[in-house]
């Protein structure tokens, strides 16, 4: 093919690349679209496809740009992302290469609020049964805002004007920008750590949803949870509500309002102290008087005025219960003693002297006895065991031998042999006799005749 230049893939889909990169108009594009497999790599890279009713497109966010998203992207969510387009040469295939994004209808601060919201309130960091309860009387109250502006000045005034014995510890923070949240949860950290407050307020002035964005991220929120000294939320107006109003023990409309709910007002203070105190002395007062009239009616009484004619009838009493005493333990010790003489004369019928006695004889008429009875048994048994010895004697094999018989054993296997198909011609057999034993050969085996003078039978 002689003047013709033939490309490769990989060429053709760089030279594709570099013209799309050569165009301006596609090096910064704005498009809106709906979000459909969404992917969020482990390296931080996004990867997903915009869709309309007539078309799609795959793109890609790299972790960089991603890191800076204010709300966490999903399928179905209509959005309008900034980029470029360019061809990604392995596959051939054109991506549109995204740096920005943001929510197409909703803002994309409101929708990182509604998103972090709804997560903490999940994880039970908005629940009212972890909320603590504010001291009654601070001693020290730490205020965490920028040190300048309305919010500290009206903070302090009001704890100043309230409660002047509480002292005031200024912890100053950033309240807006990048570094704003990670110095408002160092603060209420460092608060904890030195267990420098009894309550903390931390807050600042109103403004909108960006500026007041510090107070939204997750590090405060979770800095104010964690916080084991009670924490106050004065962020913004009374329509301004923030992720850390959620957390916070209380939420106050206000900086101002903030400081009226951390102290009591001390002309308050005083009035319930004066109450208090008039309260007491009255009530001491009656005490006193119920008191008075209490001595005044036992010194008037006849037990006071006259103590000798008061103690003449439980002397009488007395007198009367020891008499009764004297006769009841002479009655007593009476009855006694003709128990005892009773009890002497039972026992003298039942002398345990001649109860042993009689004791004593029974048992020895009893061993005589038994003496007796076994004597006679051991005659019984004696001649048991003689008869039985004589049948035994009788019944014995070797009695038997005696008479001229004997018994034949098989010398291997060491049985007795009863008859003749137990035994083969050359078999070693022992004959026991009464007086010892033979050892034989069998020779020949045969039957008895009838005729009793020819035997059959050779060993």
């Amino acid at each position: 093919m002689n003047g013709i230049h033939v490309l490769t893939v990989t060429e053709l889909n760089r030279y594709i690349r570099l013209k799309l990169d050569a165009d301006a108009r596609l090096q910064d594009v704005w498009i809106r679209g709906e979000i459909s497999n969404f992917t969020h790599h482990s390296s931080g890279h996004l990867y997903f496809t915009l869709k309309d009713e007539g078309g799609r497109v795959k793109c890609v966010m790299f972790a960089r740009q991603s890191q800076r998203l204010k709300f966490l992207p999903s399928d179905g969510m209509n959005v309008i992302a900034r980029g470029a387009v360019s061809v990604y040469e392995r596959d051939g295939q054109y991506q549109f290469y995204v740096n920005q994004m943001q929510p197409d209808g909703l803002g994309s601060l409101y929708l990182a609020f509604e998103q972090l919201k709804q997560r903490l309130e999940a994880e039970g960091l908005f629940a009212a049964e972890r909320k603590k309860p504010l001291p009654a009387f601070p001693r020290a109250i730490g205020v965490i805002t920028s040190p300048t502006g309305a919010a500290v000045r009206d903070i302090v005034t009001t704890l100043k004007r309230r409660f002047p014995y509480a002292s005031i510890l200024l912890y100053p923070v950033l309240v807006q920008g990048t570094q704003a949240a990670a110095s408002i949860a160092k603060a209420i950290e460092d608060m904890n750590r030195l267990r420098a407050a009894d309550v903390l307020i931390v807050g600042r002035g109103g403004g909108s949803l960006e500026e007041l964005w510090a107070f939204n991220e997750e590090i405060v929120a979770r800095s104010i949870y964690a916080s084991e000294i009670p924490v106050i939320s004065a962020v913004g107006h009374e329509t301004d509500y923030t992720i850390a109003d959620f957390v916070a023990d209380l939420r106050a409309p206000t900086p101002t309002a903030a400081a009226e709910l951390a102290v009591p007002h001390h002309l308050e203070v005083r009035r319930q102290l004066e109450n208090c105190r008039q309260r007491l002395r009255q009530a001491l007062e009656r005490q006193v008087q119920r008191k008075r009239e209490r001595l005044a009616r036992l010194r008037q009484s006849s037990a006071l005025a006259r103590p000798r004619q008061f103690l003449q009838q439980p002397a009488q009493r007395l007198d009367r219960l020891k008499e009764q005493l004297v006769y009841r333990v002479r009655h007593r010790m009476m009855q006694a003693a003709d128990s005892w003489a009773k009890l002497d004369k039972a026992l003298m019928k039942h002398d345990p002297r001649e109860q042993a006695a009689f004791a004593r004889k029974r048992v020895l008429a009893a061993r005589h006895a038994l003496a007796q009875a076994m004597r006679a048994m051991m005659k019984v048994k004696r001649q048991q065991w003689l008869s039985g010895m004589r049948q035994l004697d009788a019944l014995s094999p070797l009695k038997v031998m005696q008479r001229g018989y004997s018994l034949v054993y098989d010398e291997k296997q060491n049985r007795l042999i009863k008859s003749i198909q137990e035994v083969n011609i050359g078999d070693a057999v022992i004959i026991r006799l009464a007086d010892g034993r033979v050892d034989c050969d069998v020779r020949s085996v045969g039957r008895m005749p009838n005729d009793e003078g020819n035997s059959g039978t050779s060993v």
